[in-house]
């Protein structure tokens, strides 16, 4: 297993939290130095809160950790692609590289629907990887999602 399927498997783990939670199944962990310096998953339903994504819940713990809000040697494993607000963020925080699990073809900003990570405008870009355990990511968000319509359904019916 190379270092970013290590990597990506850790934010899975978090993504699982957010399942558990009845979150939509969203993990993230940065990484400095090959150490873990932050985690976060996705709580918006739980907090009631649009910001409580995973990426800028690790993005905060990461630069609560570090003591600075440049995080430019910091590597952020994600399970989806960032939207626009976690992307703006990643790129305010000067992060290094974003490895991406799953695309977002309805509200991806690393490349789907924009690369908001990668605009030659801005002061900064983020080196990007993406497709590493892809399957594995992208299987679990369509589990949640399918369990959700029938739990959905049945309450309808």
């Amino acid at each position: 297993m190379n270092q970013e399927e290590k990597y990506m498997r850790e934010a899975i783990r978090q993504a699982k939290k957010a399942y558990a939670l009845e979150e939509a199944p969203i993990g993230c962990v940065i990484v400095r130095e090959g150490r873990i310096i932050a985690r976060g998953y996705n709580r918006r339903n739980t907090e009631g809160n649009a910001l409580a994504h995973a990426e800028l819940s690790a993005i905060k713990k990461a630069s609560k950790k570090t003591g600075d809000w440049r995080l430019e040697d910091c590597t952020m494993y994600v399970t989806l692609e960032p939207c626009q607000m976690c992307a703006g963020a990643i790129v305010q925080c000067r992060m290094k590289k974003v490895v991406i699990g799953s695309m977002n073809p309805k509200a991806g900003c690393a490349g789907s629907v924009l690369n908001l990570l990668q605009m030659p405008q801005f002061n900064h870009q983020v080196e990007l990887v993406t497709g590493v355990l892809e399957e594995e990511c992208s299987q679990m968000l369509s589990a949640f999602f399918r369990e959700l319509r029938e739990k959905k359904k049945r309450q309808d019916a």
